[in-house]
């Protein structure tokens, strides 16, 4: 026994050191006091002669609860907690069960382990952060090698995709890959890797009106409906039916019938009409269409020829003749899925904007012509290749053959290497996969049957309090963060800088694994992220050494500090040794 009680002070209790133990032996440990509950305290201060005991909780039929409203007798007895009990509050012992996942030891029980129930910890949004050096990339690289341990059943049917902002994950993955039945797939724009490394790809045609948004850095919503008219016009000139025929008929005539009368100056309308149907044309509409008149037929390349004058011939014959084409309405056309290109996207981008009226008017061509300058940046540079998709899925068949090998073996573990793509166009691709994966998990018939967790590196470069919402109405990450759980699609932020993160995707995390912290912003986060934390917790964030991490959420039933294991291999996260590279022998 510690010694009798001296004072209760709301959740605080003060105990006689009746053995005069020592600030290091006691500090941080987890006592009992024994009346008609089970009461748990956790030691906070030590000295000669007392004890300053915080209750926590209690443990009630083998099971402990957090939290209490119950309070020992002034002549109850306290004493340390058996190892049994010690259980029931920090975890079981067994790593091996399957839903047991080993995280590191304790570092005040000295060789107890720390470890949580896979479901609590993967089964909703979590964040793992600290500046760097502090043991971020080493933690999750260890839990994802405790994940897929030999000496336990490995999880053969997870679908976890990482984002890799540097690469640095794929080394510390080799020994998983080498498992039986347990794959793991990297995919980058630099195939420098043996083994299963494909190129990143995003089949176009699965891109919609928001993702072209995104992808093309729209700072204005009201071209958002110019990119829903583009991938209309994509399906209409990619079809071979006679009626999206008519309605090509009908968009070049209409489109051609603003040209001629624009009131623009003779030599501008010719210029203009005689490029755009050079451009747009069908079989039955092009320059050289046959425009009827009584005694006098003519093309209408001849309709545009200009008389000594300087008026068009038949300006107004050739504009009665374009009355005759149907008046269709583009929104009653019901599109099929169809394949095409990036190329086929910025054809009919140009259509779009056309038929918009902008080539009418300087200020309108200027705004939405940047579309076409963004697309075409793309289209001419090394990234166009991430859209160059030789398959034909539909969306449930692009994600679910991710998760394949080239030889339709399952794949555990996807790690999509952005090291060497531009921070920008990294964030852009990371916006529209998770968007694919909202999506298709969503639209799945069974909520939660193919379930997605989805690992962030460097997330606060990614997710961000960006111009999204005010653009296509919603940030991707922050719908993911409030609905995707319930669907099974689950976000896993590590970063450095909890600041700079998305406040409502953050705020959506039910499960945090904090290392060292020094940055006031950061700091003020974590005091805000929980009541479950108190101020001497965030104290010991700043203090953390490397590898060990204060753990709180909802798969954690009190605060725990632990000390994460080095990872085996090593993901490439070191800092560099100076001192071998400076002075090592040529």
């Amino acid at each position: 026994m510690l010694g009798k009680i001296l004072k209760i002070e709301d959740k605080l209790i003060k105990v006689e050191n009746l053995k005069k133990i020592s600030l290091i032996d006691i500090i941080g440990f987890y006592v009992i006091f024994e009346s008609k509950k089970q009461l748990v305290g956790e030691v906070e201060f030590v000295n000669e002669l007392e004890f300053h005991i915080r209750l926590i909780g209690e443990i009630r039929n083998k099971t402990f609860i957090p939290g209490t409203e119950n309070y020992p007798s002034i002549d109850s007895k306290c004493r340390v907690v058996y190892k049994e009990e010690l259980e029931y509050i920090i975890g079981s012992q067994d790593i091996f069960l399957p839903e047991n996942l080993l995280l590191g030891k304790s570092t005040i029980y000295d060789g107890f382990n720390i470890s949580v129930k896979i479901n609590d910890l993967f089964a909703s949004h979590m964040a793992i952060v600290g500046n760097t050096g502090a043991g971020k990339s080493c933690c999750v690289a260890r839990m994802i090698q405790n994940l897929f341990a030999e000496n336990k059943p490995n999880p053969k049917s997870a679908q976890i995709i990482m984002f890799d902002a540097y690469g640095e994950y794929i080394s510390a993955l080799t020994k998983i890959n080498e498992h039986q039945n347990i794959n793991v797939k990297i995919l980058s724009q630099n195939l420098y890797e043996s083994g299963n490394v494909e190129r990143i790809k995003i089949p176009p045609y699965l891109l919609d009106a928001d993702d072209l948004a995104i992808l093309l850095n729209v700072e204005d919503s009201t071209l958002v409906p110019v990119l829903e008219k583009t991938l209309t016009y994509v399906y209409i000139f990619k079809s071979s039916e006679s009626i999206c025929n008519e309605y090509k008929n009908d968009i070049i005539a209409k489109a051609l019938y603003d040209i001629l009368s624009s009131g623009r100056s003779a030599q501008q309308i010719r210029d203009q009409a005689l490029a755009f149907l050079a451009k747009y044309n069908t079989s039955e509409l092009n320059l050289e269409t046959i425009v009827v008149q009584p005694g006098y037929n003519r093309t209408i390349k001849q309709c545009l020829n200009i008389d000594n004058q300087g008026k068009l011939q038949a300006l107004e014959v050739l504009m009665e003749h374009l009355k005759h084409y149907s008046e269709l309405s583009i929104d009653q056309i019901e599109t099929k899925p169809t394949v095409y290109t990036l190329d086929d996207i910025y054809y009919a981008l140009e259509f779009a904007i056309v038929s918009e009226g902008a080539i009418l008017s300087d200020a309108i061509f200027e705004k939405m012509n940047r579309l076409k300058t963004s697309l075409h940046s793309i289209i001419n540079s090394e990234l166009k290749t991430i859209f160059d998709y030789k398959g034909n899925f539909d969306r449930n068949g692009y994600v679910k053959n991710l998760f394949l090998t080239p030889t339709n073996e399952f794949v555990q573990f996807i790690d999509v290497d952005f090291n060497g793509i531009d921070d920008r166009f990294a964030k852009i691709i990371i916006k529209i996969l998770s968007k694919i994966f909202y999506k298709f998990s969503t639209s799945l018939p069974e909520r939660g049957s193919f379930p997605i967790n989805i690992l962030v590196e460097e997330a606060h470069r990614y997710i961000q309090n960006d111009n999204d919402v005010n653009v296509i109405g919603y940030n991707v990450f922050d719908r993911i963060a409030k609905e995707g759980r319930k669907y099974g699609l689950i976000l896993g932020l590590i970063t450095q800088r909890l600041s700079e993160l998305s406040s409502n995707t953050l705020s959506q995390c039910s499960n945090f694994i904090v290392f060292r912290m020094f940055y006031p912003d950061d700091i003020k986060v974590i005091t805000s992220i929980s009541s479950n934390i108190s101020m001497d917790h965030v104290e010991k964030v700043k203090s953390l050494r490397p590898g060990s991490a204060l753990l709180f959420g909802n798969a954690f039933k009190i605060p725990l500090i632990t000390q994460f294991d080095i990872p085996d291999p090593m993901p490439k996260s070191t800092s560099v040794n100076i001192v071998k590279r400076w002075y090592e022998v040529e």
